[in-house]
């Protein structure tokens, strides 16, 4: 029986299984022999098939998905399967019909469906598998080896419903700050947890949510309890401008290839710098979305043209760095112009039309109030409805107005260790805070005064500059989750701050020296009771005022968190001083008799002797072999440095090489512009099977110019060390007719002289010239392509204004025949008219009435005129004239 092997993805196949014989009929009498290799055939097809682009579609569904790392999926997924459960099942003749073993290829598409949102590569993929499947049965079904109800794909349910990317439209800023807050704190997932699980593709936590419902112990839903979440987010209070931004990177977001795949994906974050070192060298702005999103969290865009400039970077690195043919070119192409069209929409739109929720109007340049400008990022004091004499700490997040003109601010509070729930062995540093995740609301009047927190690394080192010795200055340490009561301490203190003042920093007073802050236990081990247990239930904080922190924490015996520190133990008395030692005595006993002594001379000695070898000195050190001289180059040229142990070049970075030799020579084109500053003698060394190494290196013979380039140096083993490497090690490097590895000590290629003091060395003229080649090609293409897409165009604009007017020619014809049409329909109907009034004598009183008609309109024509002519007279009458010296009476009276 065929069993499973791993391939080098660690996905099991099946052998072959011709050598296997199948016969099954007495146990499964439904199953034939051809219907078995037909399962095989269809796994094999599925699992190799590939698309255009490479892509496996099966590869994610080779096993089942890991438990650790999606634990949710198998609450959503009942029956959780794979490809491998397919091959196993099959490998052990565990299918009774072969409706079993179409049902389980329907199970895997199913399940993929129903976890996976549509627009994710895995829901894509599950359906290229489907159409793969029923391809492959379809075929089956016309060489009768199943019938046409049995490749019938079974209904397995129907697929729960999904919003319209509720995540990207709604959620998306609130994701954005989590993300960030993760990538300056990976530590501090507690308190994010699950919300970067979005971002798998599958469908959202909030979809889940939305189907199933979240339900408490008691089984009734956490939406029907009202319960809101503690952790809040700072509203969304954006300029006209910002809007524009988020509305462009929504915008771009939605069209896909045709593939089906999401083309922005591409883009959201840079390639790895590590396995990718190369783009970072060709391309030097490298940005990305998740870049520009960050950009624009910051503030640091000031319009929506500065913004596109990034746009335009990004997808032009991809276009410039990428083949034409890719996706990635084809996908960026498509994107830029689709960004572009997004970008003028959203400029023509009023910023009427951006107005916050509940009508709220940013001001991004602070709030004027009692002669103090409060802008974001400010500390301050709030009024505590609880507590008058311990007034809010908090940090101004947001400033806005509303529609009646007042004045509000968002910010963050900070509680103090009175107002947590902790654990009986916390202690804290006087005038300590905590960071919590409420994001209030409050009005420009509720501020008393400014204050200042600094985070606890910084602290001790001095005081902020500026703020006057009456002003709190508070520090804080830790982040407060008010759902768990736990205190998680802050990795980086950016991470708390909001994103336009976290790149800016403050200037200190510092302190002559570190203060020495030792911290204190808690303020509310008055309220522990004597016989408190660990098994106790948590205490609840007592609230008062709906606004305003609360009155009082609470404390426990329960057991430290794990990212607690234990509590500091009290300071242990000095112990007495011992007396100083007696002064040891200096011995001058030799001790080169000892075994010791002497092996680590030699070994010293033999150090020494290696610096010598190859350092500056042109000292020799004895050995067997009479030492070679050559010139050596100037150390400041750094890329013809020679390597100490010489290394196998790969075959394919040289040409073939001369035949019988032990040195070879090839000749660079750049040559040192200085003749060699020093000349050294350096010993040739022997290497384990007794081989001379080094062969007859570069000397000043007759005829030769000293000032040249000192020539490569070849090296190669001796037949017994050259045997000893494995022919399948040997066939990937560069070899002389003899079969023997060639060694070179400087690479056999012109290569381009280092532009800085320091610097590595760089590609070969070759591979530049062939790049460079390339790049022309590439641009020639391009242009070719331009131009062809331009003569396109005004062709495209000359047959569209040939069309226009010979569309307008035919227009002004017809309106011609339609006007003889209609004179001529109206001479018909006249001529129905008399001949049904006149009888045969029409035609004479149709030139009577024509007569009568024409008198007629010249008499109204001539009556006309006389009545115009009159109201001329009429009107020079009424005037009265001011250009005589006098007036008279018969300018206005006719009378006289």
């Amino acid at each position: 029986m065929a069993t499973p092997v791993e391939t080098g993805v660690g996905t099991p196949v099946i052998e072959s299984m011709e050598s296997d014989a199948i016969h099954v009929k007495a146990e499964y009498p439904l199953m034939t022999d051809d219907q078995w290799r037909a399962m095989r055939t269809v796994i094999e097809y599925v699992v190799n098939y590939k698309d255009a682009d490479l892509h496996d579609p099966s590869k994610i569904f080779h096993k089942k998905v890991n438990k650790r790392s999606l634990p949710d999926y198998y609450e959503v997924i009942k029956e959780p399967i794979a490809l491998s459960t397919l091959k196993a099942k099959l490998l052990n003749r565990e299918y009774k019909t072969f409706t079993e073993y179409v049902r389980d290829w329907a199970l895997i598409v199913h399940n993929a469906q129903t976890y996976n949102r549509p627009d994710a590569g895995a829901y894509v993929d599950a359906l290229t598998i489907k159409g793969l499947v029923e391809s492959e049965l379809k075929k089956l079904v016309d060489k009768s080896i199943i019938t046409p109800e049995i490749a019938s794909w079974p209904d397995l349910g129907e697929l729960p419903p999904v919003e319209a990317i509720p995540v990207e439209e709604e959620e998306d800023d609130e994701d954005d700050d989590d993300e960030d807050d993760e990538d300056d704190e990976v530590e501090e997932s507690e308190e994010e947890g699950g919300r970067r699980k979005r971002k798998r593709g599958r469908r959202s936590s909030a979809a889940i949510t939305k189907r199933e419902g979240i339900k408490d112990e008691g089984g009734q839903k956490v939406s029907d309890l009202g319960i809101k979440k503690k952790r809040g987010r700072p509203p969304k209070v954006d300029t006209p401008m910002e809007a524009r931004i988020k509305n462009v990177l929504k915008g771009i977001r939605k069209p896909k290839n045709e593939n089906g795949q999401i083309m922005i994906h591409h883009f959201e974050k840079l390639p790895d710098k590590a396995t990718m070192p190369e783009y970072f060298v060709e391309i030097r702005e490298p940005i990305a979305i998740e870049l520009i999103k960050r950009k624009q969290k910051r503030k640091k865009y000031q319009s929506v043209d500065h913004f596109m400039r990034d746009i335009d970077t990004m997808f032009n690195n991809a276009m410039s760095y990428n083949q034409d043919e890719s996706q990635i070119y084809k996908d960026a192409k498509h994107l830029q112009v689709e960004a572009h069209k997004l970008a003028e929409e959203q400029k023509q739109r009023p910023d009427s039309d951006f107005v916050m929720e509940e009508g709220r109007i940013p001001l991004p340049n602070g709030i004027l109030h009692n002669n103090e400008l409060w802008q974001v990022g400010d500390w301050v004091h709030l009024q505590n409805a609880n507590d008058v004499t311990k007034p809010i700490v908090a940090q101004i997040y947001r400033t806005w107005q509303d529609t009646e003109g007042q004045k509000w601010i968002n910010a963050c509070w900070y509680y103090r260790p009175e107002q947590t729930v902790h654990q009986y062995e916390k202690h804290f540093f006087p005038d300590e805070v905590v960071k919590t995740g409420q994001y209030r609301d409050h009005h420009i009047d509720e501020i008393i005064d400014r204050c200042f927190v600094m985070f606890f690394t910084r602290y001790s080192r001095g005081r902020p500059k500026g703020i006057p010795a009456d002003r709190e200055v508070y520090v804080c340490e830790a982040r407060y989750n008010e759902e768990k009561h736990k205190l998680n301490k802050i990795k980086t203190w950016a991470s708390c701050l909001p994103d336009e003042v976290r790149e800016k920093d403050y200037e200190m007073d510092l302190f002559d020296s570190l203060r020495k802050v030792k911290k204190v236990p808690s303020p509310l081990l008055h309220m522990l009771k004597d016989d408190a247990k660990e098994t106790d239930e948590i205490p609840k904080p007592r609230w008062g005022a709906e606004n305003a922190p609360p009155i009082v924490g609470g404390i426990y015996r329960g057991p430290r968190d794990e990212n607690q520190s234990p509590p500091p133990e009290p300071t242990p008395t000095p112990p007495p001083q011992p007396p100083p030692p007696p002064a040891r005595q200096i011995s001058t006993m030799s001790n080169h008799n000892d075994t010791n002594y002497r092996r680590n001379s030699d070994l010293n000695i033999a150090m020494e002797e290696a610096g010598r070898a190859f350092g500056s000195t042109s000292t020799p050190v004895p050995n067997n072999h009479a030492p070679i001289s050559y010139n050596q180059t100037q150390p400041a040229q750094q890329y013809h440095q020679q390597s100490v142990s010489p290394a196998p070049i790969q075959y394919h970075q040289h040409g073939q090489q001369s035949a019988s030799y032990t040195s070879q020579n090839h000749n660079s084109a750049f040559a040192p512009s200085q003749t060699p500053s020093h000349m050294g003698h350096y010993p040739a060394t022997q290497d384990r099977y007794g081989q001379q190494n080094v062969s007859n290196r570069g000397q000043n013979l007759p005829g030769t110019n000293p000032v040249a380039q000192r020539p490569v140096e070849i090296y190669n083993l001796s037949d017994s060390a050259n045997a000893a490497i494995p022919d399948d090690i040997r066939e990937q490097f560069q070899r002389d007719e003899q079969g023997h590895v060639l060694f070179f000590t400087t690479p056999p290629l012109d290569i381009l002289p280092p532009t800085k003091k320091g610097e590595a060395l760089g590609h070969s003229v070759k591979y530049i010239a062939a790049k460079l080649r390339r790049n022309h090609e590439i641009q020639i293409k391009r242009k070719a392509e331009e131009a062809e897409r331009e003569s396109e165009e005004v062709q495209r604009k000359k047959r569209k204004l040939e069309e226009g007017i010979r569309v307008a020619e035919d227009l002004e014809s017809l309106e011609t025949k339609a006007l003889k049409a209609f004179i001529r329909q109206m001479d018909e109907g006249t001529d129905q008219i008399y001949k049904r009034e006149y009888g045969n004598r029409w035609q004479e009183a149709k030139i009577l009435e024509t007569q009568r008609l024409k008198r007629a309109q010249e008499e109204a024509r001539a009556l006309g005129t006389l009545l115009e002519e009159n109201e001329r007279k009429r009107a020079e009458t009424s005037k009265i004239s001011f250009m005589s010296n006098g007036l008279f009476l018969d300018d206005i009276d006719p009378r006289y």
